[in-house]
């Protein structure tokens, strides 16, 4: 991971993963939430969205992968993350999750990031998160 220091703007990380019926599975295990239109696929024909989707959060749950691996990296801290969900994930997805710093906030060694998801160009999340990034002055 990055220390507070070595962080610029612009600097932007990408996670990318193909969602699978079994991650939906397993997401529902883990996060309790059995609704039927991620599970049932007799169900979700006769929703708005014709088939079954991946879980918002399951998709959004990428972007911490690239603040926790990539950038800023091992060490960092969720502080917040707003979050708009403008897409159904498919079955089948590739999704990207890609995360841009936009501001850097000595004080407390914060940093603001643009974070977004995206299936073939199209922002499927939208969001910012702030984090809290270690530093050499406290290391």
């Amino acid at each position: 991971g990055y220390y507070f220091e070595e962080l610029s703007t612009g600097m932007t990380d990408i996670f990318g993963k193909t969602i699978t019926d079994a991650d939906i599975s397993l997401f529902a295990g883990i996060s309790c939430d059995t609704n039927p239109l991620h599970l049932n696929d007799a169900y979700a024909k006769n929703t708005v969205f014709g088939d079954r989707i991946a879980h918002g959060m399951l998709t959004a749950s990428l972007i911490s992968t690239v603040i926790g691996t990539k950038l800023p990296g091992a060490g960092s801290i969720y502080i917040s993350q707003s979050l708009q969900f403008k897409s159904p994930v498919r079955i089948g997805d590739t999704v990207i999750a890609r995360c841009s710093i936009t501001k850097l906030i000595p004080k407390g060694f914060l940093v603001k990031i643009n974070t977004q998801c995206l299936v073939d160009k199209i922002i499927v999340v939208d969001g910012e998160a702030i984090v809290k990034v270690p530093s050499k002055q406290k290391a």
